[in-house]
Parts: structure tokens; C-alpha cells; sequence
């Protein structure tokens, strides 16, 4: 049953995530961890990777539209790709617990501001430079959570005046590098199951384009910060509710 479920829900997540120029990896750390035990050796490295390819797709479905501004989206790309490793090797040396409770005020605080009305600024205007200094601390959270930064940069992007179309495709090729140099620190440890890796590293990829597609040719910008603090929401809420009923 397993074997069905778990590609169905990834690739239910990719399509979403792939709507959000985020990469899979911040919805399927809890997915994940229904299913599989260790967090460090298992769930962490598998959506590192599925984080990597889902949002290189995404990136590409947003770059048909032109949303890419490719400029800004390869300097953040460094940025999180130099900090990002720092945080997968903390992960060795904090326990899951402690872990699993920064995910949760992460999530918690972002889907806040989210749901508050936030007005883009005009084209230029944006503060990419307070972005920019960010994505350091982001990148170092989110390699210890085993996310990648996406779902910590692409609000921010948001909150720092970028139209959430935008912010998406920068976002969607910012967060693909520093996922695999995330990776990294785990490949010596991590427990692979080749076969499932596999077959959701291929759905997840279809499954991320189509959204990203999805996104640049009929979701308003208005409503895409709404779906991205809803999921975190409702995915999150699902982990904590199954961790109290174990």
C-alpha cells in the first residue's frame, strides 16, 4: 500500500510546490516521516534530492513565462548554496526533537505574515538587498531541517516587496543548488531505497513543471501566498497530529 501512497502524495506536493517555485522538500520532510523513521538518515537526504530536481523543473516551467529574473535568482543561488552545508552538518549533532520543533515555529510564524496582506512593490523597487542577507540564516536553518531554503526564502522574497510570481521563479532556480550541496554532508550516512528514489524523483520532476506551468499561466498573484501558508499549514498540523497519536 505504502508503495502507492507514498508517490501519490509526492506527487500531489511537487504539483503544489511546483506552484510555488519552492521545491518539494518543506512538505515532504513530514510526508516523509509517516512512513520512514529516521529523520537524519533517511527523510532528510531523500527530500534534499527531491528538493533539487522538484524545484530545477519548477524553475524551468516559470522560466517559459519569463518570471525568472536570473540575475538576482543566480546570486541568492551562491549565497544559499555556500550556507546551506553548515546546517546539514549541525544536523548530525542536534537531537530530532529539537529538529522537529524549529520546523514547526518556522512554519507557524511564515504562514502569520502570509495570511496578513502584503502589497508588492513596482518592478526595482523591491529590497533585494535585505533578501539577499537573509538567505544566509535561511539557508543555515533550512540545511538543518533538511529542507532546503525555499520554503523560508520564497516568503521572504515576498515580504521584502517581490509580486509573488516573481518571488516564485527567482525562488524556483535560487534553492535548487544549495538542496544538492545540502545533500552533501548526508551521502555518506544516508539509507537509500534505490528503487523508490527513483520513481519519485520522476514524479516529483513532472509533477513540479506542471505546476510551475500551472501557475504562470492562470493562478493571480494575489492567491499565492494564500495556497503556500495554507499547505504549510495543513501539512504540518496532519505531522503534529500524528506524532500525539503515537
Amino acid at each position: 500500500m505504502n508503495s502507492l501512497i507514498i508517490p501519490l502524495g509526492i506527487a500531489v506536493l511537487s504539483f503544489i510546490s511546483g506552484m510555488l517555485g519552492l521545491g518539494v522538500a518543506f512538505a515532504a520532510i513530514p510526508f516523509l516521516g509517516l512512513f520512514m523513521e529516521d529523520l537524519v538518515h533517511q527523510v532528510q537526504p531523500l527530500s534534499l534530492l527531491l528538493n533539487g530536481v522538484t524545484a530545477l523543473l519548477s524553475a524551468i516551467g516559470f522560466a517559459k513565462s519569463s518570471l525568472v529574473d536570473w540575475r538576482k535568482a543566480i546570486l541568492l543561488a551562491i549565497i544559499t548554496t555556500v550556507s546551506a552545508p553548515a546546517g546539514a552538518l549541525l544536523a548530525h549533532y542536534i537531537p530530532q526533537t529539537i529538529i522537529w520543533i524549529i520546523y514547526f515555529f518556522a512554519v507557524v510564524f511564515l504562514a502569520y505574515r502570509l495570511f496578513k496582506p502584503i502589497r508588492p512593490k513596482e518592478k526595482g523597487q523591491e529590497n533585494f538587498k535585505l533578501a539577499a542577507i537573509l538567505a544566509i540564516p535561511i539557508s543555515v536553518l533550512s540545511g538543518l531541517l533538511g529542507v532546503g531554503p525555499g520554503f523560508l526564502l520564497m516568503p521572504t522574497l515576498i515580504l521584502c516587496g517581490f509580486d509573488p510570481k516573481r518571488a516564485a521563479g527567482i525562488n524556483a532556480f535560487a534553492v535548487c543548488p544549495p538542496s544538492f550541496s545540502a545533500l552533501i554532508p548526508h551521502l555518506n550516512t544516508a539509507k537509500w531505497d534505490f528503487n523508490l528514489t527513483m520513481i519519485l524523483v520522476g514524479v516529483g520532476a513532472i509533477s513540479s513543471y506542471l505546476g510551475a506551468r500551472a501557475t504562470s499561466l492562470y493562478v493571480p498573484s494575489g492567491r499565492i501566498k494564500q495556497i503556500f501558508a495554507l499547505l504549510i499549514v495543513i501539512v504540518t498540523a496532519y505531522k503534529v497530529a500524528t506524532m500525539i497519536l503515537k
